[in-house]
């Protein structure tokens, strides 16, 4: 049974050897996990996914490619995580797709920040059962803010997948996988664009053949070979990368993983963190330990010289809350708001730039990338090669 797995694991291109293999078999014979509580002849699929996963994968960065060639193997199997939440599940239950008329939504009213959060506590010591389809109660398919599935211009989603991209907080754990920087590109355009930014300097041992010096020391020796070597051009330009993961950012995946994947092959001086939708007072190089190792956005901006370059990467797409408003975070309370901290890196590092994956003719429809423009000078470009080149000759100068 498990040889097609091992096959589908392979070809999921997961470096997982024969001999992680034997010992994955090994450590089922021994009884390393036990048989499910409610069949005593068969393994739990959680115990297996764990055990299967600590044998066979040797590097976080593998975690995403493993769950997906998991996942395809047992036809569909759910992901292996506890996102308990206070609210039942049942409650959010989607029955139904509700569409409303461009009058219907006009005449919903939008709740100001503070009577919105009020509004939820109240919502959560009155409700006792499921709704759906309403315009008060937490549930799905309706216009009330508080739930999933239906539409209010603004509103706390609680379970389920984002619709209308009008949330201003979200309501559930998050797990978001890294960018893949072994993605593999689909064109060189993006290598040619980012070569603008280059600053060469020779550094290391002598490695290179300096044929000018060598055949001017050999002519000056008499004709006997006298070979002059020098050391390596590396681009010393230092660039500090930090990029926006998770929610609508889920879209654009593919495209900033080619980005992120040229952008380490070009700058041999590349720091790079995560961060979601805003910049806060803290960010992270390890999604699946985000809370766990967070960096303080502070000693982010203390340990970097200005003379790195800094580069945000994000679609600046959320609610302007998020942006302006202390607590305005979808996924906690932020004492300061996220203009603060947007303000405080554009002062710390002069050279900066905005790179924005979404496409530039739905711009001027967001109001969050309006904010999010004004606070980089304008230096917000989209994620096409003349972009790229825009933000990189930008940045030289």
């Amino acid at each position: 049974m498990l040889i097609p797995f091992f096959y589908t694991l392979r070809s999921a291109k997961l470096p997982v050897s024969v001999k992680e293999y034997l010992t994955l078999l090994e450590a089922l014979k021994a009884g390393v996990v036990g048989p499910a509580d409610d069949d005593s002849a068969a393994y739990s699929l959680d115990d297996f996914y764990y055990l299967s996963r600590t044998t066979l994968v040797k590097d976080e960065k593998h975690f995403d490619k493993f769950d997906r060639a998991f996942a395809a193997y047992f036809k569909g199997v759910d992901m292996v995580a506890d996102f308990t939440k206070e609210i039942p599940l049942d409650w959010l239950r989607q029955m139904l797709e509700r569409e409303l008329t461009s009058e219907q939504k006009a005449a919903i009213e939008k709740m100001g920040w503070d009577e919105l959060m009020e509004t939820l506590k109240k919502r959560l010591e009155e409700q006792k059962e499921r709704h759906e389809g309403g315009s008060k109660w937490i549930g799905t398919g309706g216009t009330s803010p508080f739930g999933h599935g239906g539409y209010n211009p603004q509103g706390v989603r609680i379970g389920g997948p984002g619709k209308n991209k009008s949330a201003v907080k979200v309501w559930e754990q998050r797990g978001y996988k890294d960018y893949d920087d072994s993605q593999e590109l689909g064109t060189r355009n993006i290598k040619v664009a980012l070569r603008r930014l280059r600053k060469f300097a020779r550094e290391g041992h002598e490695l290179e053949l300096d044929l000018d010096d060598t055949i001017r020391s050999t002519a000056a020796n008499a004709g006997y070979l006298d070979i002059k070597m020098i050391p390596e051009r590396h681009n010393n330009v230092k660039v500090l990368l930090l990029m926006d993961v998770g929610g609508t950012m889920d879209e654009h995946i593919a495209r900033v993983e080619e980005l992120f994947s040229a952008t380490k092959t070009e700058f041999k001086h590349l720091e790079f963190y995560y961060f979601h939708n805003c910049v806060y007072d803290f960010m992270w190089k390890n999604n699946r330990r985000r809370f766990a190792e967070k960096f303080d956005t502070w000693d982010i901006i203390r340990k970097y010289n200005k003379d790195y370059k800094l580069i945000f990467v994000g679609d600046a797409t959320m609610s302007p809350y998020e942006i302006l408003q202390p607590g305005g975070s979808v996924e906690y309370n932020n004492e300061e708001a996220g203009a603060e901290w947007l303000q405080r890196l554009t002062h710390a590092f002069p050279k900066f730039a905005w790179i924005n994956p979404e496409p530039q003719g739905v711009w001027q429809y967001r109001q969050s990338i309006a904010v999010i423009q004004q606070l980089v000078s304008q230096r917000m470009y989209p994620l096409t090669l003349k972009g790229l080149e825009d933000a990189m000759r930008m940045l030289t100068k």
